[in-house]
């Protein structure tokens, strides 16, 4: 593999969620590690499977992989970190301020961008040469999904402001005096990150034409700050000789070649990688060591006993429950990469085709409707929640009520208050909510961002929840937050996406976890993109959908309540006649 050759101490792995970026890093791990290296495996991301992929339990703490010598790992916990860093800020007040001044800066500190902050600190520690890291001759990141990767990697300038003006003030990033102290810290990372003798940066994708646009646009996010050492890995390529002769992977072939002649000019000027698609799910160290090798014979060993029928439920099913409410929120939520998009289409395509009104919206900032849809339908209404211009939105108005009164120190201190990252997350807040108070009177069907995002924006949710609650409940008022309308089961259906293999399904667990411990109960699972539901012929395919039928029963036995399994199509479901068909 190309990006393998002479690699330098620092090697990430981004792209989009669900490419395989995990798969890759661990292997990328696996095989530096055979050759001698001394490799430490670093996940930043908050929905990491590093260890579901070893087998072995790895925390906040550097940990050996016992099957592999010299290979260690370490994934940073962003929930701990956070705690840790709250309890670095607040701990020093405890008794000192009034109880009430404590909550609320315990309040202050309870959203997203603390726990961004936090995991940050913890990264940045491992690119400045510290004792946890020196043993080591090569470092690998599997970093979360792109819109993570890149607003981590853009936090130093974020706070540059701060740092340069920081009194010991606090805002809503913690006191200030507790950033100032890590400024070299902070500049030392940058620089190594920008350093191509000590960084290289792995850009994968899948051969789907939307993944190798946004991996593009990630490509000029990164190289706009520095990094611009990338290379590219297209991974799960489905290779000629396992076409034999079966029309459905003869259109997947036919759709991913097309993909890779079209990709964007600055993806094709970068060093290149292609994976070939296995039959084999991607867990447990012997698979790992096939990932990066070439294709094997995709008849060789396979089973070929008749496979046996998959019975379950369609979507359709599903989308019937749903309308005879009336109307309602409907979320799609999962990891990145599994469809939502597609499915919150196919959904709310299906529903304004029963008559109802129906708003579609995303809150993902690599959501692509209105390429999905490509079309108009009555009753369906389609918008986005754009993180910059509702940012943009809410510093005008905040500037517009409040600067006026402010003198010209204030209205400076206004102005640099609002280019905090918290900033965003208020204003993306503000936005979602307003967007499901619509679900009253008609169907407000939304497709979340990935699952790290999608768990900031309802941390940011139970925050305003926690806050109006300790104000209202003393007046004896009425009172219904967002919160509460996520957590009544009447009002809005969570619809789980996943796909059928060992991962996905595994992490779509752990959300269903995270979402009960915030008082919401999914209300269904929906497989995507089933192998087993579309009679593949193909032997590798053959082997991949009874990999499938193990998740599926394990699905429907042991995770949903109810759930639907969607096909994977011959035709990309572009467009409102392929959305149709997902549901019937």
């Amino acid at each position: 593999m190309t990006f393998l050759q002479q690699p330098p101490r620092f090697l990430f792995f981004t792209g989009k969620g669900g490419v395989g970026k995990t798969s890759i890093a661990c292997a990328s791990a696996v095989q530096l590690a055979g050759d001698g290296k001394r490799v430490l495996l670093v996940s930043t991301d908050p929905a990491s499977n590093v260890g579901q992929v070893f087998g072995v339990t790895i925390g906040n703490t550097v940990t050996p992989v016992p099957a592999v010598p010299r290979l260690s790992a370490l994934e940073i916990d962003p929930q701990a970190a956070a705690q840790v860093y709250r309890n670095r800020i607040v701990d020093p007040v405890r008794g000192v301020l009034p109880d009430s001044v404590v909550r609320g800066i315990e309040e202050q500190l309870s959203g997203a961008c603390t726990t961004e902050i936090a995991a940050f600190d913890e990264f940045t520690a491992l690119l400045v040469g510290s004792s946890m890291t020196e043993a080591f001759d090569h470092i690998v990141f599997d970093t979360a999904p792109t819109g993570h990767t890149i607003r981590l990697l853009q936090l130093p300038g974020a706070w540059s402001g701060f740092l340069e003006k920081g009194t010991g003030d606090a805002s809503c990033l913690g006191p200030l005096a507790g950033l100032e102290k890590q400024r070299v810290q902070y500049k030392t990372a940058v620089e190594a990150l920008a350093d191509p003798s000590r960084t290289r940066l792995v850009l994968v994708a899948r051969a789907q034409a939307s993944t190798l646009r946004e991996v593009a646009r990630t490509h000029g996010e990164l190289a706009a700050i520095g990094l611009s050492q990338q290379y590219l890995v297209v991974n799960g390529v489905l290779q000629a000789n396992a076409v034999c002769g079966d029309p459905l992977a003869d259109a997947i072939r036919i759709r991913e070649q097309a993909a890779l002649a079209s990709m964007p000019d600055v993806l094709r000027a970068l060093p290149r990688d292609e994976v070939a698609l296995k039959p084999f799910n991607l867990v447990g160290l012997d698979a790992l060591r096939q990932l990066l090798r070439d294709a094997p014979d995709p008849q060789a060993a396979v089973d070929t006993t008749p496979l046996p029928p998959l019975v379950a439920p369609t979507l359709s099913t599903l989308v019937e429950a749903i309308a005879a409410d009336g109307h309602g929120l409907v979320m799609l939520m999962g990891k990145g990469g599994v469809g939502k998009t597609t499915v919150a289409a196919a959904v709310a395509v299906e529903l304004a085709r029963r008559g109802h009104a129906v708003h579609l919206t995303t809150s993902d900032p690599a959501a692509h409707l209105d390429e999905t849809l490509r079309g108009t339908l009555p009753h369906l209404t389609v918008s986005r929640i754009d993180p910059h211009a509702e940012t943009e939105r809410y510093r005008a108005k905040v500037l517009a009520t409040k600067g006026p009164a402010l003198d010209a120190e204030g209205r400076a201190l206004l102005e640099e208050d609002l280019r905090s990252p918290c900033t965003e997350e208020i204003a993306v807040f503000q936005a979602f909510s307003a967007i499901i108070r619509q679900a009253g009177q008609v169907f407000v069907v939304m497709d979340t961002a990935p699952t790290g995002h999608t768990l900031l924006l309802l941390d940011a949710t139970g925050a305003y929840h926690r806050e109006v609650a300790r104000q209202m409940t003393s007046s004896g008022l009425h009172f219904t937050t967002p919160m509460m309308q996520l957590q009544d089961t009447r009002q809005t259906k969570v619809l789980l996406v996943t796909l059928a293999e060992t991962t996905p399904v595994l992490e779509a667990a752990g959300l269903q976890a995270d979402l009960r411990r915030a008082g919401i109960e999914p209300w269904a699972w929906v497989i995507n993109n089933c192998v087993a539901a579309s009679a593949p012929q193909a032997p590798l395919l053959r082997e991949r959908a009874r990999h499938e039928l193990v998740e599926i029963a394990r699905v429907a036995g042991t995770h949903a309540a109810r759930y639907a399994v969607v096909p994977l199509l011959r035709d990309e479901p572009i467009g409102v006649a392929r959305l149709q068909a997902l549901s019937s």
